[in-house]
């Protein structure tokens, strides 16, 4: 490896690099958000009280096999081949022609939000029944519930879970570029091409992955650390010292 081969790579194609990270962060936080609100949502699904009888009963049935089914589906085949499903597939199967960068942060959302429901189901499966009792006691109905007492308490608890879905994202958007998003790696792979050193461009694009993912960590941590408030056994040690 030659540092100057480094320096010089930075220098002639920077512009490049920061282009690709610009779309690997754009498209991992967007669809780490929206695959967020599909996780919450399927949990909430799976978790709505329902007597075993009646249309209600088996309407919701057919629901969460739908979404099960879709659950299984993105969790069970690799994000590379569902890109290429997605971009291609919807072309020649509808007509429809969707921008590389959309059926990119289309198919990271799906991908994503896959892996929240089972996250946030588990969440929600967690909080102590107690708390579902004592809610229906003052008159709650599972909206209320959900929305003022177990919905703000899931959220804290799967922070961690979506933090490191957001760092996987930023990882796998590389597979994108089997579609033509002009992501990180797909750039590096480019300048790689023109320059012929494929060391010193990848290890420089592994700087700049590390940098993101690090950054996106230091600020997930400081979130949860700001959520958690200040340790009130500490306060009450320094104030008996």
């Amino acid at each position: 490896m030659s540092l100057e081969w480094i320096i010089s790579i930075v220098e002639n194609n920077w512009q490049m690099f920061l282009r690709g990270a610009y779309y690997t962060l754009l498209i991992s936080s967007i669809s780490t958000i929206i695959g967020a609100f599909i996780g919450f949502f399927i949990g909430i699904m799976h978790t709505i009280p329902v007597r075993k009888k009646g249309v209600k009963f088996y309407s919701l049935k057919l629901i969460n096999f739908i979404l099960t089914c879709y659950v299984e589906f993105f969790r069970g085949t690799p994000m590379i081949v569902q890109a290429m499903v997605v971009f291609y597939g919807l072309d020649i199967a509808f007509g429809i022609d969707m921008h590389f960068i959309t059926a990119g942060i289309l198919v990271v959302s799906l991908n994503t939000g896959a892996y929240m429901a089972e996250i946030v189901r588990g969440g929600i499966v967690s909080i102590d029944k107690g708390q579902y009792e004592a809610a229906s006691a003052i008159g709650m109905n599972h909206f209320q519930i959900m929305l003022h007492v177990v919905l703000p308490q899931v959220a804290r608890n799967v922070l961690p879970a979506t933090g490191n879905q957001l760092i996987m994202n930023i990882k796998d958007t590389a597979v994108l570029n089997v579609i033509g998003v002009t992501e990180l790696f797909f750039q590096t792979k480019s300048i790689a091409g023109n320059n012929f050193r494929y060391f010193e461009s990848f290890f420089v694009a592994c700087v700049l992955y590390f940098i993101m993912t690090f950054t996106a960590s230091r600020i997930l941590l400081y979130v949860e650390k700001r959520l958690d408030g200040p340790d009130a056994y500490q306060k009450e040690q320094k104030e008996a010292i």
